[in-house]
């Protein structure tokens, strides 16, 4: 049996098939996001309609739990933003090409993290100068 491969940037290859597998991926994983988003605003909503009764243990415990909504919120907002520009990627035929060097990203790493942008040197150096 023979593997279709695709010439993506610079004459490097990357299987069709599994650039198919992980686009399915990042759609599952889009949608579960968007899930999720969708249960957290209904949760928020009902945090905010019992705000006002209670005593004020009830309000700090409802204070708490909205900023942990907040978070959890911003958190999966960040991934879904790299879920879309991993999809774009795809769609452009540049899935699995380091943005930052150009080289292909290993595909071990993709089956990690789908929607990885940078390759594993490139991402180190970013994390050091993040810090």
């Amino acid at each position: 049996m023979y593997k279709i491969r695709i010439i993506v940037n610079k004459g490097k290859t990357m299987e069709k098939e599994f650039i198919e597998k992980s686009r399915e991926a990042l759609i599952e994983e889009r949608n579960e996001i968007l899930e999720s988003l969708s249960d957290q605003n209904e949760q928020m909503q009902k945090l905010v309609g019992t705000v006002e009764s209670g005593d004020e243990a009830d309000r700090a415990s409802d204070r708490i739990d909205g900023s942990l909504l907040n978070s959890l919120s911003e958190a999966s907002s960040r991934r879904l933003t790299l879920i879309d520009n991993a999809l774009e990627r795809i769609k452009n035929g540049k899935y699995g090409i380091c943005k930052s060097c150009g080289q292909e990203i290993a595909q071990g790493r993709l089956e990690a993290i789908p929607y990885a942008a940078l390759c594993i040197n490139c991402q180190t150096k970013a994390d050091r100068q993040n810090r």
